[in-house]
């Protein structure tokens, strides 16, 4: 911005921050000040709107010209009132209404803001107020916004001020959208707050949760999220504190996540942390960046050689080439474990250009590496460093550590060793700790640390809303049940490989003959028969169960992690059920069964095929969806049959809008182009 004195107000696009902003501009310039407007659509205004049902069929072009219209019709608005206006079109800076203050009215106006409980953002230069207006405005808003600037002015005259609008000023109409969206049956049908309910209800019953069976999805930890830590997503205190409030008015929130930061340092044995990381792809990143920017701040920026062994965690490798980082594969042993060997030779032949390497402990192969500080050590010697993924850290808390290990940075994923509820795609909190040589060089926000360094999130704690959850779970669990937890994690781990071991075989077992948290069943000794990973994951949904992580980290596996909290009970149950399905597996390699039409294959068996008045199949439909007996007490219904996984995966589907309508649109999009 080239003027010195100045408010920003951001606009987006919605017809009530036109509104908005028409009405404290209009006070403004009661003011004496000068008002400039700048466009600024806003993207996640938009997001939520959709939450709402309102703009949910508005593609990025169509927010992006209607909110222009809107901030067209702002500024002829303003420029009509002879005020000297100017556009983002000319200055090319998405800001929002610029007007001209001074250090003292800045100071005056956030001292009364302050006092009406009103927080704007003050930028560096002293002269500068970032004000953000969207569709969750109201008018009490801006009558307190305008209380504020006009007791901060205190003008000697009264000043003549339209009334405050009793409700939101009429859309112009050249922005209103006149084609139809939200067609669909979903939007229309549902008026009351009883049909809602019954339609969420009905959605969560599809959905096969923790609160129906295990759900053992290897290397993602899907352990119980203890209800007495989730308590804190309600106190509005927490939920409801935006990311850039002043220091001083959340100084609660601020102690709980340094005490949290503290804790999680005692657990990794490492001197810092930092929270800005909210998933733990992020995590990894930000980890790899640190000690980039450490080799780069000396002078060894030819240092990008990370070793990846066979066994490391899925995103190791993607997270390597984002970070600028060349990633260099080590091979691993006939028993799971990395070769010394070859880790040693690969780390010598790149020693003047060693990074470091990336290394899960336990390994993704489910089993503890007995030569890991060999392995480090080799690295330190080399002049690099070590970046361990924490992603299977429930198999350490409290038995050992990254930092007792030898690592110098680690990331944790909160959301699956901390107990915070994770799937779906959020939220995440991938915090990164590490030792005091690299904690110069870790993330920092511009507002709370005063520089942009390694920008991973928008956010100085990431995801801070849910830290408050893990604060308490390791409150309530205390030293003795962390350690306690991941004993029972492994206990459960062996006891599900060794009951396994003769219907299925187990991959890999280590040196010690053990695995750790999670185990790797082998599911490739069937393909004579046809039977693979796939069928007996399918069938496993016959019988209340989700799946496992099917074909990793090897193809035509599965891999089980039970976690510490399941029960004796619920282990036995689920190997009954694996041992029935290697029993039919079993009719298939002797001939009783068919090896196409079996109940293998068409599984899962939804209620719709079960109850149908012909059943064509050589087995009974008592064995397709009531095999066992506990099934006639509980049994979830899949939504739908067997789906080709393959084809889905490799073909986009449209499921909502047919293709000749699309067609119909892309050429009407072409002509008026």
């Amino acid at each position: 911005m080239t003027d010195d004195n100045v408010v920003l107000v951001g606009v987006d696009g919605s017809p009530e921050s036109l509104a908005a902003v028409d009405w404290a501009v209009a006070r403004a310039e009661c003011q004496g000040w000068r008002v400039h407007i700048l466009c600024a659509y806003s993207l996640p205004s938009f997001t939520t709107a959709s939450l709402d049902g309102g703009y949910a069929a508005l593609d990025d072009s169509a927010i992006r010209s209607g909110a222009q219209a809107v901030i067209d019709e702002a500024v002829e608005r303003v420029k009509k009132s002879g005020v000297a206006v100017t556009s983002s079109l000319e200055t090319g800076d998405p800001a929002g209404v610029l007007v001209d203050l001074s250090e003292e009215e800045v100071a005056r106006i956030r001292r009364i803001a302050e006092e009406s409980c009103c927080n704007f953002r003050y930028f560096a230069d002293g002269t500068s107020i970032g004000i953000s207006l969207d569709e969750t405005t109201e008018v009490s808003d801006l009558a307190t916004l305008f209380y504020i600037f006009t007791e901060a002015k205190k003008p000697d005259t009264e000043i003549d001020v339209p009334e405050i609008p009793g409700e939101w000023l009429p859309m112009d109409e050249k922005v209103r959208r006149e084609d139809d969206f939200m067609q669909q049956e979903v939007f229309s049908l549902y008026h009351t707050e009883t049909e809602l309910m019954r339609y969420c209800t009905r959605l969560g019953r599809r959905d096969l949760s923790l609160a129906d069976s295990m759900i053992s999805l290897g290397s993602c930890t899907m352990k119980l999220n203890p209800a007495a830590s989730l308590f804190i997503l309600s106190n509005a205190r927490f939920s409801c504190i935006h990311p850039y409030a002043p220091a001083e008015q959340v100084e609660g929130y601020l102690e709980m996540i340094d005490c949290l930061g503290k804790m999680l340092c005692t657990i990794t044995g490492f001197d810092d942390i930092s929270f800005m990381p909210n998933s733990g792809a992020a995590g990894e990143y930000a980890g790899l960046r640190t000690i980039r920017e450490y080799f780069i701040d000396h002078g060894q920026e030819d240092r990008k050689v990370i070793l990846l062994p066979e066994s490391a965690h899925g995103t190791n490798p993607a997270s390597t080439s984002l970070a600028g980082l060349e990633p260099v594969i080590v091979r691993s042993t006939e028993s799971g474990v990395i070769d010394v060997e070859d880790f040693r030779t690969k780390a010598e032949e790149n020693k003047d250009r060693l990074a470091g390497t990336m290394i899960t402990y336990p390994s993704t192969y489910g089993i503890f590496e007995v030569h890991i500080r060999e392995l480090l050590k080799i690295v330190h010697d080399r002049g690099g460093l070590v970046y361990m993924d924490g992603a299977n850290m429930n198999g350490q808390c409290g038995w050992t550590n990254p930092g007792f290990i030898g690592a110098d940075v680690c990331h944790l994923n909160l959301h699956k060793t901390f107990a915070i509820p994770h799937g779906g795609g959020g939220p995440g909190e991938g915090c990164i700790c590490m030792t005091s040589k690299l904690a110069p060089y870790k993330p920092s926000h511009p507002l709370m640390h005063g520089e942009d360094r390694i920008p991973v999130s928008s956010a100085p704690f990431g995801s801070a809303g849910i830290l408050g959850i893990t604060y308490a779970y390791i409150r309530m669990m205390g030293a003795k049940g962390l350690k306690a937890a991941t004993a029972g994690a492994i206990l459960n781990s062996n006891y599900l490989s060794a009951r396994l071991q003769e219907d299925y075989g187990v991959l890999y077992r280590g040196e010690t003959g053990f695995v750790g948290h999670e185990c790797i069943v082998e599911c490739r000794n069937f393909g004579a028969v046809g039977i693979t990973d796939l069928d007996i994951a399918k069938r496993l949904m016959d019988y209340n169960y989700h799946a496992p992580t099917l074909s990793f980290p090897v193809h035509g596996t599965l891999m089980v992690e039970p976690t510490e909290s399941e029960s004796l009970k619920e282990l036995d149950r689920f190997v009954e059920v694996m041992k029935r399905i290697r029993a039919d597996i079993q009719e298939i390699m002797d001939g009783k069964a068919d090896q196409e039409d079996n109940v293998l294959k068409n599984a899962p068996h939804p209620l719709y095929e079960v109850a149908t008045d012909e059943w064509s199949h050589p087995y009974t439909r008592e064995k397709a969806a009531f095999d066992l007996p506990y099934l006639h007490d509980w049994k979830h219904w899949v939504n739908v049959a067997r789906v080709n996984d393959g084809y889905g995966d490799r073909n986009l589907v449209c499921c909502y809008i047919p293709a000749g309508e699309l067609i119909s649109n892309e050429n009407a999009m072409k002509e008026e182009k």
